[in-house]
């Protein structure tokens, strides 16, 4: 039984190694800046925590073994309770690392925000003042990822691609459920929400091929929910728009309002062209043209409410022009029957 035990140890030894060996460790070894940053504050915030941690684990095993009750050498005090000397080591410890870690939660906070654009590419590479992020706008569907290149005029589905050492700004929303937009290796995940959108600033610093899935449970299709993130050069991007543009398939309102349809383990697809205005229409839940946009909802309700109701003017009347609603300059005018005002939409004027 002894020599089964002695032969059964290093083997689990061994196996568990082997399982771990297989893990992806991405999260801490990535290929974009943004995600290198916030893995070493992983690895700070741990290596602070474990300053306390491992000496209280370490104490307690000792003290377990050091008064026990066999051992007849150890002090005995039992009417001892209290040693300054030691309230300010046990408390002066945690303090000062609850500072420390305020302090790097502060700045990386700020730092890392992901509406902040980007202010270098690498360690001692700032951005140029003459480069332009790319531009990226990410629709999550019922199951399935929708990108949009506004400068390149190109649309895929579950595949997406960026030229390396280019900033990246993403604006995501959704479609219809709350999803979260996550590539591991490029940055941290940021929520996908239908009606509002959110955005990721980011820089991939190695060409690679690299995973990208929704972080939030959205149905039944959630598993699948995956898509790939291609980093390349600047010709290896040149190339992939233009396989793109090679589809010779336009994404219309029309087209999108069938994808938009429920679909499970989608193949890619790609699209050389993209109906004028198709993500903002997406963003304001009105790619379907019958609809009203929400951006002109809010416009309308900004102005009283079709213009009916006066009280939004309340405080202009009185001359208090500090802040309050603001009202539509056309829904001041009326049309050529002065009976039937004019309900259109302009530009918004204080």
């Amino acid at each position: 039984m002894n020599a089964l035990k002695t032969l059964f140890r290093p083997l689990l030894v061994a196996g568990a190694a082997l399982a771990l060996a297989g893990c992806n460790t991405v999260v801490l070894n990535p290929s974009g800046d943004i995600a290198q940053q916030q893995g070493n504050l992983i690895v700070i915030s741990t290596v602070l925590m474990l300053l306390i941690i491992v000496p209280v684990i370490a104490l307690t095993l000792f003290f377990a073994w050091r008064y026990r009750a066999s051992n007849t050498k150890a002090t005995y005090k039992p009417d001892w309770d209290h040693s300054t000397q030691l309230e300010l080591v046990i408390w002066s410890a945690p303090l000062l690392i609850i500072i420390v870690l305020g302090a790097i939660t502060w700045v990386s906070t700020h730092t890392l925000d992901p509406y902040r654009p980007l202010d270098r590419i690498k360690p001692g590479q700032p951005v140029a003042a003459d480069v332009k992020p790319l531009v990226i706008e990410v629709v999550a569907m019922d199951w399935k990822w929708l990108f949009l290149y506004p400068e390149q005029n190109i649309a895929t589905i579950n595949e997406v691609a960026a030229p390396v050492d280019r900033p990246i700004q993403f604006k995501i929303t959704a479609s219809t459920v709350m999803n979260s937009f996550y590539i591991p290796a490029l940055a941290g995940q940021i929520y996908a929400m239908p009606g509002m959108q959110t955005q990721l600033h980011a820089v991939i610093n190695k060409p690679g091929d690299f995973e990208g899935f929704s972080a939030n449970y959205s149905g039944a299709g959630f598993s699948h929910m995956r898509f790939r993130f291609h980093g390349l050069d600047q010709a290896g991007f040149d190339a992939w728009v233009a396989k793109n543009r090679a589809s010779g398939t336009t994404l219309e309102r029309a087209g999108y309002l069938e994808l938009e349809k429920p679909s499970e383990k989608e193949p890619v697809r790609r699209y050389g062209a993209v109906a004028p205005g198709l993500y903002q229409a997406i963003l304001n839940r009105c790619v379907d043209s019958s609809r009203m946009c929400m951006d002109e909802m809010m416009a309308i309700d900004a102005a009283g409410g079709l213009g009916l109701s006066t009280d939004a003017l309340a405080q202009r009347r009185i001359g208090d022009l500090r802040g309050g609603p603001y009202v539509a300059s056309a829904m001041c005018l009326t049309s050529p029957n002065a009976a039937t005002p004019n309900w259109g939409v302009a530009t918004l004027a204080p």
